[in-house]
């Protein structure tokens, strides 16, 4: 008897296969909505942690860190002369030999920190799973300079910090801030602690004419950034400098404002090119007398919104879409302001 194998015949072949393409097409965007829901959930957690290390910090030393130490009537000796929040938090997340390593009152770039290799440390609890530019920042040769940071801590509405009076802003942190639990009069579950930034953020720094009054549109914020001399904004892999200094203190590496709602679109043209931007009237213990405004928006790469942590401990989800007012309510500690129930 003849036996005689059966095969696939080329259509049908081709026919299995776009079964096989439109199955895939319809499980991937379920397995990406998987997978952003695990690093949301992973995000929420790293600030959780660092909300419980900040209320460690307090219970030891009965104050909130402050943004850093600055002086009065002068300047630093070096552009970063103190760290910021997360260096001091470092003993209560799980980074006390690092800690040990570093004097926190002297720049992270200068000796005996300079040496150390802690400010190019990868701090696990500072970094978001859903940051697509995490990667060291280098210097002009190449040399690894500082590790970014995805969670920023809140600076208050708009104004950050006079040199010249000691005086800072109505944020939850500021220079010289060390705020004890009875500062925060309008409720610490009503007061903003940390949120979502994105790394690498592009920014404008030293000038422009801001005054004590916020921007109340993006276009008054453009102008504002057009107008300041020192900009941090390009196509480069570090022409975009923003959130990429994890030890450092000043408010466009450590904090944001409430200028803006979350994912606010800050578009400044450059060159042809538009970037999403930020805006720091005048870097923290650059100047003795100019005070400090900044317009940093928290940003995140979480569909619609961006998670936060309360001054109470406690996380939730913030969407883009609440009111800006509601948002700048958040933002103050004692602005004697009656919050939505529903934000």
């Amino acid at each position: 008897m003849n036996s005689r194998r059966s095969a696939f015949t080329l259509i049908e072949l081709l026919v299995v296969i776009a079964i096989i393409a439109i199955l895939i097409g319809l499980l991937l965007p379920a397995v990406q909505k998987i997978r952003e829901a695990a690093n949301r959930m992973k995000c929420a957690n790293n600030l959780k942690q660092l909300a419980l290390a900040a209320h460690n910090y307090e219970s030891t030393l009965q104050m909130f860190p402050p943004s850093m130490n600055a002086p009065i009537g002068s300047t630093f000796v070096t552009s970063n002369g103190s760290w910021g929040v997360a260096g001091r938090l470092l003993p209560y997340i799980e980074q006390d030999n690092a800690s040990k390593l570093v004097n926190l009152e002297v720049g992270y770039d200068q000796p005996p920190n300079s040496t150390t290799g802690v400010p190019q440390l990868r701090v696990a609890t500072l970094v978001c799973p859903s940051e697509v530019n995490s990667r060291m920042r280098t210097t002009s040769s190449g040399t690894p300079h500082t590790f970014p940071i995805n969670y920023a801590f809140n600076f208050g509405t708009w104004f950050i910090w006079d040199p010249a009076t000691g005086q800072g802003g109505d944020g939850s942190f500021h220079p010289n801030s060390h705020k004890p639990v009875g500062a925060f009069q309008d409720g610490m579950s009503n007061t903003l602690m940390a949120a979502d930034v994105k790394t690498f953020t592009p920014y404008a720094r030293n000038g422009g004419s801001p005054t004590a009054t916020p921007p109340a549109t993006v276009a008054e914020a453009v102008a504002l950034i057009a107008s300041a001399p020192d900009k941090k904004i390009g196509p480069g892999p570090n022409d975009s400098t923003g959130h990429t200094e994890w030890p450092d203190g000043a408010v466009h590496h450590a904090g944001f404002t409430t200028v803006f709602p979350p994912n606010t679109k800050v578009i400044f043209n450059l060159n042809g090119v538009n970037y999403d931007c930020d805006y720091n009237s005048r870097r923290e213990g650059s100047h003795a007398s100019q005070p400090t405004y900044a317009a940093i928006t928290a940003r995140s790469f979480h569909p619609q919104g961006v998670n936060v942590a309360l001054m109470d401990g406690s996380v939730r989800f913030v969407r883009d879409s609440i009111s800006p007012a509601t948002w700048r309510m958040l933002g103050t500690i004692a602005g004697g302001e009656t919050l939505p129930g529903d934000w």
